[in-house]
């Protein structure tokens, strides 16, 4: 289904520095995702500029693994899918709303993969950008699971109704401020995204991916999002504003705002995305345009 025939896995173990069995267990699992999410890079730079992300293996491999260039979920899910399916992996894919502590109604457009091994589910989220390390167990009723990954907390817990009538799974991670969970306990999470167990297919991927990229209700059509996480740290650029922050809050935030002439050089050297010449000029051009627009409006 997810065109793991097409799929150079060599070069992509390679790249994400995999060395260890081929075959579904959960180590390789821990270990593929992690090596996804660290080596791999994930931007929104296409949907900006072109309005166009394709999905098919060919295209993802050439950017994401050969290119040293940055996509985002529908982009790394795809491809991440197509690994787990070389590998053996019992799978299926979901989709999900980022909410970010909000309580509006938003569309679902994230992918993730629930990965069904020995008997327990797994959520594997390569492609949020700030993207959990590893899997994390679904663990049915009461609290859920609650993890640490290199200093990053993630909760996961089911919901009896996450959208009216669809019972489900959420996904939250620490908060402070308006954001944190509103469910009354008061402890200080808020809700990354949440999602139901319905099983979405490539063609759904494809319906969504043509939302993202092209809507102008989709931010990623018109907006510069790049981030990069590491054990530890966090690396987030929105436009010309740049945040590294730590995991666990011990230490501030440390922001700055950048000129459009400089970005180029920080996804290079910042978030390890290579662009050529031609793209690093479209690019500095749109965020000066968009600039320029905000302040015409402020």
């Amino acid at each position: 289904m997810w065109n793991s025939e097409a799929l150079d896995l060599d070069a992509y173990l390679k790249k994400t520095g995999y060395e260890g069995p081929r075959e579904p267990s959960p180590e390789a699992l821990r270990a593929l995702h992690r090596g996804h999410v660290l080596e791999l890079r994930w931007s929104t730079v296409d949907a900006m500029l072109h309005h166009d992300v394709p999905l098919d293996l060919s295209s993802l491999q050439d950017k994401l693994v050969a290119g040293g260039r940055g996509g985002y979920c529908f982009e790394h899910v795809s491809l991440f899918a197509a690994v787990l399916e070389a590998f053996g992996f019992e799978f299926f894919a979901v989709q999900g709303r980022v909410v970010m502590g909000s309580e509006k109604m938003l569309p679902a457009t994230h992918a993730l993969l629930v990965v069904e091994l020995d008997g327990r589910r797994w959520l594997c989220d390569v492609g949020f950008g700030a993207s959990m390390l590893e899997p994390v167990e679904l663990v049915p009723g009461g609290a859920g699971s609650e993890v640490e990954q290199d200093g990053w907390r993630y909760r996961l817990r089911e919901r009896a109704e996450i959208t009216p009538g669809a019972r489900g799974w959420e996904l939250l991670q620490p908060a402070s401020g308006p954001e944190a969970d509103g469910d009354g306990d008061g402890d200080g999470w808020m809700v990354r995204h949440n999602f139901t167990l319905t099983p979405q297919y490539p063609v759904d991927f494809r319906a969504s991916n043509h939302f993202v990229a092209t809507s102008s209700h989709s931010p990623f059509s018109h907006r510069l999002y790049v981030q990069r996480v590491l054990p530890g740290t966090l690396h987030i650029l929105d436009e010309l504003r740049l945040t590294t922050s730590t995991a666990g809050g011990g230490l501030p935030a440390v922001t700055r705002d950048l000129e459009p002439a400089e970005v180029p050089g920080v996804l290079a050297e910042t978030f390890g995305i290579q662009q050529g010449e031609e793209e690093a000029r479209l690019l500095v051009a749109r965020l000066a345009a968009n600039a320029a627009a905000s302040r015409a409006s402020a």
